[in-house]
């Protein structure tokens, strides 16, 4: 008998990190700058704390948007570092990771046909998600092209800013551009801004603190990322009461609630680590800045991200190959894992005029004593091509 699959999710390709970690786990012995994945070790205090929980028998249901005292620790995270204020109890939900939270936003939000505007190259979530949403993503490379892209369908723009995969991010410039085509086609925004402690030169300007953007934003963040508690698998909506509803009504249906220990972790993680936040940005930026010479010195031309932390250099220039045959060949010849670039647009981007297939992404959210020897190998095998 044929299985009676959703006709939208066979359409939809594997992930293409998730297809290239198959392989790389195949191979032994080998440095991996795939992963976006901190190397560190979530701070001591916050163990603790989540230790400490279920040493008191913290180990029951929380509520369905979470724990009063996380959602307040993280309205006045916002506060206290963006400046902008949140009703706790109305416009706060806490789930189990980022990429839930971005799930429930856009099955909140959008009707089937329903148009969203990315900018290339994106994560690889939001358009298969979009698409399980029923909606359409429609992709764009620059600012200046999403007035030519806005129908009479589009209903909703995602931002993600410092981006994964290629660690570029919005100055407040751009993003009071982007908010006058907001305002002015009545769009809402979906804003991923788990990187947003992983910005080095300039801070970070959260959309929703833009003038009138907070009542059209859904922003969405995160503690695997610049906490390194990726294992914890919590993240959090900050939107309109309205949204915030919509989506815990999914999230009841679907997930119930967030894991009880990783939310007393996370309350400690945002009152006691910004120091500990601020070692991790110094030495993520002390490895790009290390890599980016490198990478400019054997060849694969990368100019400096501001956050993140990831590069995503074009590696057919140099050596001809496309992306996939370069990671490829680059894991089976010096062990040495990146990912290739079409994970991240090439199925979805290229009607568009995008596709990403002369480009990888590589990861520096490993030990300098690792990336120097990956480095090397890397010269190596360009030499070679």
């Amino acid at each position: 008998m044929q299985l009676p699959l959703n006709h939208t999710l066979a359409s939809i390709p594997p992930s293409g990190i998730r297809r290239f970690f198959e392989i790389v786990a195949e191979q032994s012995d080998v440095i991996s700058l795939s992963i976006g994945e901190p190397d560190f070790d979530t701070p001591w205090n916050v163990r603790e704390s989540a230790i400490a929980a279920l040493e008191n028998g913290e180990t029951h249901y929380s509520g369905n948007r979470g724990t009063s005292e996380l959602r307040m620790e993280i309205a006045n995270y916002f506060a206290r570092r963006f400046g902008v204020r949140f009703d706790w109890k109305e416009e706060i939900l806490v789930g189990n990771g980022a990429s839930e939270i971005f799930d429930l936003v856009v099955r909140a939000v959008l009707n089937p046909g329903d148009e969203v505007i990315l900018f290339a190259p994106s994560y690889v979530m939001y358009a298969p998600l979009i698409q399980l949403a029923g909606g359409t993503p429609v992709f764009v490379r620059k600012i200046s092209e999403i007035q030519r892209k806005i129908s009479q369908k589009t209903k909703a723009l995602v931002l993600s800013y410092p981006s994964n995969p290629t660690g570029e991010t919005f100055s407040k410039v751009d993003l009071k551009k982007i908010a006058k085509i907001v305002a002015k086609n009545n769009l809402f925004v979906i804003s991923d801004e788990i990187y947003a402690e992983l910005s080095y030169e300039v801070p970070h300007t959260a959309f929703a603190s833009l003038p009138k953007m907070k009542e059209r934003t859904a922003t969405i963040s995160g503690f695997s990322k610049a906490w390194a508690m990726t294992g914890f698998r919590l993240g959090y909506l900050l939107a309109p009461a309205e949204l915030t509803a919509a989506a815990n009504k999914i999230h009841q249906y679907s997930a119930l609630c967030a894991n009880s220990l990783s939310q007393a972790a996370a309350v400690e993680a945002l009152r006691s680590c910004d120091s500990e936040v601020a070692k991790m940005r110094e030495e993520y930026r002390l490895r790009r800045d290390f890599c980016v010479r490198e990478l400019n010195r054997m060849g694969l031309k990368v100019g400096k991200p501001a956050g993140a932390f990831y590069l995503f250099p074009n590696v057919r220039k140099k050596t001809g190959m496309s992306g996939e045959e370069f990671a490829l060949k680059l894991l089976k010849k010096e062990k040495v894992a990146v990912v290739p670039g079409n994970a991240f647009g090439e199925e979805h981007a290229f009607r568009e005029g995008g596709g990403f297939s002369d480009f990888v992404r590589i990861s520096y959210a490993t030990n300098l004593k690792e990336l120097e020897e990956a480095l090397e190998r890397m010269e190596r095998f360009v030499q070679k091509s």
